[in-house]
Formats: C-alpha cells, structure tokens, sequence
C-alpha cells in the first residue's frame, strides 16, 4: 500500500475562528485534536514522571567538567528553549556566517557557518574576519508540540508542495531530503530548523548538543573547533562527553510536549475571527498552512527507528506553517543540508506560540508584526501587497488574529 493511502484527507472546513479542521483519514480513522498547553504537562506519550525527567535534563546546566565547550553558545537546552515554559522561544539569536568562491557558492565560516558565543579560554573566542562577508542573526525556535511535526510522513509535505505548485506562480515552497543521523544511510523530508536541516528530534538534539554547548555523543563524535583552530589543549574530558545519552532525554521531552496552546479569549473576539478570514482570503494559509495531520500510530519513521505512538498519531495539530523552504526576499544566504539552491529559503515560520514572541522573522529584527508581514517579499508579494491594500481596521483585525496564536 502507497504512503499516500496514509495520508489523511483534510477536510477544509473553515470554521468560526479560521481554523481548518479534520474529521478522518483516508482509513477512515479517527482524527483528534493534539491537546495544547504551556503547561509543563506531558502529551500522553509518556507519564508525567518521566517526562519531568526528560524536562530536567532539558533544563539541566552543562559544566566545564561535564565537556562544555570548548566554544558554545549555551550551558543548557532550556537557555534558548524557555518562554513562557521550558520548550518555547527565547530571545536568544545565533550568528551564522560564510562567504561566496568566485563561482557564487556559499562557503561556512572557518570550524562550520555556527559562529559560537562564548568559550571556555579567551584564546578561543570565535570573531569573525572581514572575508566572512555573508553574516546573519537566527532566533531560538520554539521546539514545544515538535513530537508531532516530526510524527508528520513526508508524503503529506510533498503534497502540500505539490499543492502549491498547482497555484501556479513562484508560491510552491521546496521540500528537502536531508540525513536521519542515527539511521546511517537513510534520509527523510527535513522540518526543523530555520533551513530544514534536520528531520529527527534525535538528529536535532544531538547536533545542538554538539553546536550549541560543545557536547560530543554518540551521533556526533568530533569535537569542534575554534574558527578552525584544534581546541585539544583545551578540551579536558574524552570523547565521547555525553556518556549518560542525554540526547535520548531531550528528545523524549520534545516528543512528549503538548503544542503551544492559543489565547480563546482573544481568538473569540470579533475582531480576530474576522482576522482569521482575512488571513487566508489574502493568502497567507498557503504557506502557513492552519491544520496538518500525523502519521497514523505504527507508522515506521526514521528508518524504523521510531514508531509513531498513539498520543502523536493521527492528530490534528496547528501550527500554522508547512515546514517548506521558501524564499520571501529575507534569505540569509547561509547554505547548510539542501544544497546552493536553498541559501536565499528559510522554512515557513510556525505561527503557534506566535502571542509569546517580541522578536519577529528569523533574525529577530522586526519588532512587530506589521513591519514583520510587510518584509515579506518574493513568494510572499502578493500576499503582502494584499496585506497593504486592507483598510487600517482590515489590518489590525488581522494582526489580532495573530495575537491569540
């Protein structure tokens, strides 16, 4: 039987508030609604005992000791991943940098395009040189609710891009394959990360816990380097530093966290159910796509190496994006797994959790939402210059809308 027989038909039933709902899947199982919150609650994947402990490994200070380091950018998960609660957005940005060779080809800085923050000796400091001409700031990502993006098949995304690309013009958004690390050989649709680079929470965590905090393990083995430089003689604990698989830990936190919940106080106002209207009549739910449905549960994923259970699977779930790479004219030029032609794309931004957020856009420098739809160019111009053409109660509406996400 062909994936797509998997898929689940969704019902574009447009309800009072803008959401799209769906009701079965092509089985004709049942589909329910994922639970939300900012709760610190557990989705029913696993008890709420072990998901605190998932949770505090995820909160958990790495020392100098415990292999921080050399160069890192954080000491915990939950220094990026924090507002409201552990798992969402925090003010925190990255910085990514890289040039273009004479053919146009984007290049990564010296030890990788991360340029970390901060180092465990003076002498290590990462600054960037004047040949590092291709410079960007990335904001910390909300990873709450991630169990089911990453509990979404591939199939269902190459549709909504194939979907898109029905529309016709430059709207249709690019799906990239990229590796499973802890299934060698194997490679799947990717999802996270502002460029798609990783399509498992696994994958994800143990590539932060390498770049991010400096933490080797047992995906990622070789330790970094400063701006190119070895960091030997500064590194005082062996390979392989995360010898309790902490990357396992935070990776059942992620996949057991309930989605960010919205504000229904907000939602059921006037105001912004008119809103949701507007925002798909002007077209921004192309792409930041109201409903998607998970993978049935005993779906293989990963190269078998995760089995969707029954608290992610076949769940409707919000999160406003369809975790395609775009370009809206705000591309940072970084390349990382989807090859040159990506460099320009960044992924549809999930809009759940949007009301937690102060700091818009991947480099966090639209600080409100106006100025952050109206940088959206190149796929986005029509979407945008309709955005500009409402009346001023038109636009706040929308804006209001936004706000309850």
């Amino acid at each position: 039987m062909k994936l797509l027989k998997f898929l689940v038909v969704v019902l574009f039933a447009v309800t009072a508030v803008g959401v799209i709902s769906a009701s079965r899947n092509v089985s004709g199982q049942a589909v329910t609604e994922a639970p939300t919150g900012f709760d610190n609650k557990t989705n029913g994947m696993i008890d709420q005992l072990a998901f605190d402990t998932a949770r505090k490994a995820f909160e958990e200070r790495d020392t100098i000791e415990e292999g921080l380091g050399p160069v890192y950018n954080a000491q915990s998960c939950a220094e990026c991943h924090q507002s409201p609660t552990t798992g969402g957005i925090s003010q925190i940005t990255v910085l990514r940098a890289g040039h273009r060779d004479r053919n146009g080809n984007f290049v990564e800085a010296p030890g990788g395009s991360l340029v970390q923050d901060r180092a465990i000796h003076p002498s290590l400091q990462e600054v960037i040189t004047l040949d590092e001409n291709i410079t960007t700031f990335r904001t910390s990502l909300n990873v709450l609710g991630d169990g089911f993006v990453e509990a979404i098949a591939d199939e269902t995304l190459l549709e909504i891009a194939r979907n898109q690309e029905r529309r016709g013009g430059p709207i249709a958004g690019q799906a990239i394959q990229v590796p499973v690390l802890e299934a060698p050989g194997i490679t799947r649709v990717g999802r996270f990360g502002w460029k798609n680079q990783h399509a498992s929470l696994l994958s994800f965590s143990a590539d932060a816990y390498l770049n991010e905090m400096g933490i080797t393990n047992r995906l990622l083995r070789t330790e970094n380097t400063s701006w190119g430089r070895s960091v030997a003689a500064f590194d005082p604990v062996p390979e392989i530093e995360d010898q309790e698989d902490d990357i396992e830990l935070f990776t059942r936190f992620m996949r057991a966290s309930k989605p960010p919940s919205r504000d229904e106080a907000i939602a059921n106002t006037i105001e912004a159910r008119a809103g949701a209207q507007l925002f798909n009549q002007i077209g921004c739910a192309v792409c930041h796509v109201p409903t998607i449905v998970t993978a049935p549960p005993g779906t293989s994923l990963n190269g078998g190496t995760f089995i969707v259970p029954p608290a992610l699977g076949s769940k409707a779930i919000h999160p406003f994006s369809d975790f395609l790479l775009h370009d809206v004219g705000t591309g940072d030029g970084i390349v990382q797994n989807g090859g040159q032609a990506t460099a320009n794309k960044l992924r549809t931004s999930p809009l759940w959790g949007l009301r937690t957020r102060n700091r818009f856009m991947h480099d966090g420098l639209s600080l409100t939402l106006e100025d952050s739809i109206r940088r959206h160019r190149g796929t986005s111009t029509g979407s945008t210059n309709r955005f500009n053409q409402l009346n001023e109660r038109q636009r706040a509406q929308v804006i209001r809308f936004l706000r309850s996400l």
